[in-house]
């Protein structure tokens, strides 16, 4: 292959490349239609939980190719709300989220495997109380179109994923009160502008 060749080869992938890239769409979170709801099994009595709420972030959205897509957010630990404001308070301190030095939570995908036609697998890192790991996120979108009252285009996800709370220097009192923690995400999203 000639050098001309080479780079006119070059060219058209990069060419190809950038028309991909631009298939992705911006969408910005819809912070007072999405939240997060855990639950945790307390010494085998009861299921508790808690969510938070007040996210921020975007989702570069790809509808037709969703592996293209990407997302982060940020949520604030102090959105956090159990309904026992004793409890809230000590999950804030320095045994669990450590509100002081760790006032977000983030979460940013480093891949997306689509597994049907409304489903993937959206692995990214999770990062609270000071520790970033590798989760994975079992995601659906729900509906992809226009808002009926916004009159713009909007998106709407859910997504579960089991976290370990030592993993995240949190785990205070586990086994007995569960390790492992449920997490379900809802999130709506609207197309920048």
């Amino acid at each position: 292959m000639t050098t001309s060749s080479r780079i006119a080869t070059l060219a058209a992938v990069a060419v190809l490349t950038s028309a991909v890239a631009a298939t992705a769409e911006k969408y910005v979170l819809d912070s007072s239609h999405s939240q997060a709801v855990f639950t945790y099994n307390h010494l085998g009595y009861s299921t508790t939980t808690g969510m938070f709420s007040g996210f921020e972030g975007e989702i570069d959205f790809d509808m037709e190719d969703p592996a293209n897509s990407s997302v982060s957010v940020s949520l604030p630990v102090a959105s956090m709300l159990t309904g026992w404001e004793e409890r809230d308070a000590h999950f804030k301190a320095e045994d669990f989220f450590g509100i002081e030095a760790n006032a977000l939570v983030t979460f940013n995908s480093t891949g997306i495997e689509v597994t049907g036609e409304d489903t993937a697998k959206i692995t990214g890192l999770l990062a609270m109380n000071g520790v970033e790991k590798e989760v994975v996120l079992d995601a659906k979108l729900n509906a992809a179109g226009v808002h009926p009252m916004a009159e713009k285009e909007w998106a709407g996800f859910d997504a579960t994923t089991t976290l370990v709370r030592s993993d995240f220097d949190m785990g205070l009192y586990a086994p007995y009160v569960s390790d492992e923690v449920d997490v379900t995400i809802s999130i709506e999203a609207m197309k920048a502008e």
